[in-house]
């Protein structure tokens, strides 16, 4: 759901554009008179698409072996994508936290996780503010085990600002 008056929306005005590279793998063998690509391997990933007319800011939560990690801010432009997780997803639950640069507005949920104002992957969920960083609430996103999943935001009401069906063709 969309809220206005968010804290962090001025920081994703001014923050730089945080650069994230994804790994692409182009493998070609040479033979004895042609070359023979490697085959592509299907997309499996965790992608946020913005549907709305302005630039969001997106962090994410999940768990690993280790604790809990939240990261951020992608920035996402208006009309477009991003993968925030590449490759099979290795946990069931992601959490999402997203603002609207331009209103303020905010997707969020009750599992409150730590975020900073500019580029951040923090580990834990404790103690945010002793350790210099903000609060947030979180949206739990149940990807049932599948192994890529999509998540849209839109300007709309709360029960369409998810497409989280990880079968359909991308």
């Amino acid at each position: 759901m969309l809220r206005s008056n968010s804290r962090f929306s001025k920081m994703l005005r001014r923050a730089s554009h945080a650069k994230r590279r994804g790994a692409f793998l182009l493998a070609a063998a040479t033979g004895l008179g042609g070359a023979v690509l490697a085959p592509t391997p299907a997309f499996a990933d965790f992608r946020v698409c913005n549907s709305t007319q302005n630039l969001v800011g997106v962090a994410i939560g999940y768990r690993t072996a280790s604790g809990w990690v939240s990261e951020g801010w992608w920035r996402i432009e208006k009309s477009s994508c991003k993968t925030l997780i590449e490759g099979p997803l290795e946990s069931r639950y992601y959490y999402l936290y997203a603002e609207d640069a331009a209103s303020g507005g905010r997707w969020e949920g009750k599992v409150q996780m730590c975020v900073a104002l500019t580029e951040f992957k923090i580990a834990g969920t404790n103690d945010c503010f002793a350790r210099g960083f903000q609060r947030a609430g979180f949206q739990e996103y149940d990807t049932r085990e599948q192994e890529n999943w999509m998540v849209d935001l839109t300007d709309g009401p709360a029960d369409n600002d998810t497409l989280t069906n990880s079968d359909a063709s991308q």
